[in-house]
């Protein structure tokens, strides 16, 4: 592979992190992307052979997930193109209970005699599994929902844009970048749709269609002289929407500190590539910060992530529970802690909750991968451990009878387990804005879009960066800063910041 090559697809592979991974699967051409493969009627015939076959073979309860997930990515250099894929993926999983176990296999062979073998071998491999478990898998009571769909609420298929109004979009966004003196810009669009299908022998037949997209785009700025350089990403998200996010409608723009423009429910990626260009030279010439204690304000773009690290991934029961300790680490938020009902994790204006119903999210589906129906609920109240995210077999260790609803599998050949759902800072009683937040500040950091970070594998103590910084002198902004990274500055545990360093939150 050529050096040139190597790049574009490591780059290509860390855009697509922001948004779940669905296995990429086959090329295929656009045509083919935008044809239905099968209707619901065809899909519940195809389920009904699995359900059948693992009943028949003992399975006590059995689910069947069909899935064809495809994927468009858009890519772009400066003045070039450098990539259109169009990917597909179609298969079936099969998960089943027999003897108490559990049991999974998973075939792209869609069809009659590929799903009977398959739905065999998931109950074979249950009952293989069940001479080595202790105790019988408990599922919560889920109710049977029938015959029923739900699809993203979107206003405009991005799919069904064509390719070249794509590219045409992304090539002058770079051309705004580099009128404004950019070296380098690269910029992409990434696009899902998952048909996801799942039946259960409860009597559950669930049609989702889920889609997702996430524009972006990197502007370099290299200091020739010096030798120095900075990067500025976009200030777009991922989202549950389709090209409608691109509208960039006025009253979805939020003018902050140091004459930023953020962006809410929709994103101008001219307007931002052409700001990026600007900032990135701001970025070279700032002054590098003196270290020290600061307070902070910082922005959604970039909380997200300092919550995503030390409250959602914490709060998995899995993690918690030990279960789980792959890439993420496991949980400091143990049993003991919520079974007290007073661990003080926040101070009193710190709220939490999971969601996977909010409109225009990444995470929002109606039914989760076990079709169990989707909700919101508390995880921290008033700064009190409440609750964990947890699904079916699980809420029994916590003494719940219901589900959470946050199974999830990243493609119909995975297993479905317990996932993050949207994990979010509830806003405070008083709506203030950037403005008054800093307006009490005397010396302190406003810190804008997620950067670097790191973490212990209890999700304890930790380190942040960000890529825009401004400097905060008696309640004013007062210029931009560079090479910024905090931690909290209690010594025994970072998660105390929560504790004791949250001062005010808006919405």
């Amino acid at each position: 592979m050529k050096r040139r090559n190597f790049i574009q697809m490591a780059g290509l592979s860390a855009g697509a992190m922001m948004l779940p991974f669905t296995g990429f699967g086959r090329e295929v051409d656009l045509a083919e992307l935008l044809t239905p493969l099968m209707d619901a009627k065809q899909k519940k015939q195809l389920a009904d052979i699995a359900l059948n076959t693992t009943r028949s073979l003992g399975a006590t309860y059995t689910d069947v997930r069909i899935g064809r997930y495809l994927n468009q990515f858009v890519t772009t250099r400066e003045k070039r193109v450098q990539g259109v894929s169009n990917t597909e993926s179609f298969g079936i999983g099969i998960r089943v209970i027999a003897n108490g176990t559990w049991g999974f296999a998973a075939t792209n062979q869609v069809t009659a005699d590929g799903i009977k073998k398959a739905a065999e071998k998931a109950v074979a491999i249950a009952k293989a599994n069940s001479k080595f478990q202790k105790e019988p898998v408990k599922l919560a009571a889920n109710p049977s929902y029938g015959e029923v769909s739900w699809k993203t609420p979107i206003v405009k298929n991005a799919f069904e844009v064509p390719v070249k109004e794509k590219v045409d979009l992304l090539l002058a966004a770079n051309a705004k970048a580099l009128e404004k003196g950019a070296s380098f810009v690269n910029s992409q669009m990434f696009l899902i749709n998952e048909q996801k299908y799942f039946a259960s022998s409860e009597g559950s037949y669930i049609d989702q269609d889920v889609y997702r997209f996430q524009p972006g785009f990197t502007v370099s700025m290299v200091d020739r002289q010096s030798g120095s350089f900075k990067t500025r990403s976009a200030f777009s998200a991922p989202v549950g929407m389709g090209y409608e996010y691109l509208d960039g409608k006025p009253e979805d723009k939020i003018s902050g500190p140091g004459g930023i423009i953020l962006y809410n429910k929709s994103y101008d990626i001219i307007e931002d590539a052409t700001m990026a260009a600007e900032q990135a030279k701001e970025m070279i010439a700032a002054k590098s910060v003196e270290p020290g204690k600061y307070d902070l304000v910082l922005e959604p773009s970039h909380m997200w992530l300092t919550i995503h690290e030390s409250v959602g991934h914490p709060t998995e029961l899995d993690r918690v529970l030990g279960y789980e300790a792959n890439y993420a680490g496991t949980s400091f938020l143990t049993f003991d802690k919520w079974q007290s009902k007073k661990f003080k994790f926040g101070s009193d204006i710190v709220n939490f909750v999971a969601d996977k119903t909010q409109v225009g999210s990444l995470g929002a589906v109606g039914y989760d991968d076990e079709g169990v129906k989707c909700k919101k609920w508390d995880l921290i109240k008033d700064g009190i451990l409440v609750n964990y995210q947890a699904i079916r077999d699980q809420v029994s260790l916590l003494g719940q009878k219901e589900s959470h609803g946050c199974c999830y599998s990243q493609s119909w050949s995975d297993v479905q387990f317990q996932r993050m759902p949207n994990v979010s800072l509830q806003p405070g009683k008083s709506p203030l804005t950037p403005e008054q937040m800093i307006s009490g500040v005397e010396k302190g950091i406003y810190i804008v879009k997620d950067g670097s970070f790191s973490i212990d594998q209890q999700r304890y103590n930790f380190q942040f960066g960000g890529v825009l910084f401004f400097e905060i002198k008696n309640g004013k902004i007062a210029g931009m800063l560079k090479d910024v990274a905090y931690q909290p500055t209690h010594r025994n545990s970072g998660i105390l910041a929560w504790r004791f360093a949250m001062n005010a939150i808006t919405g």
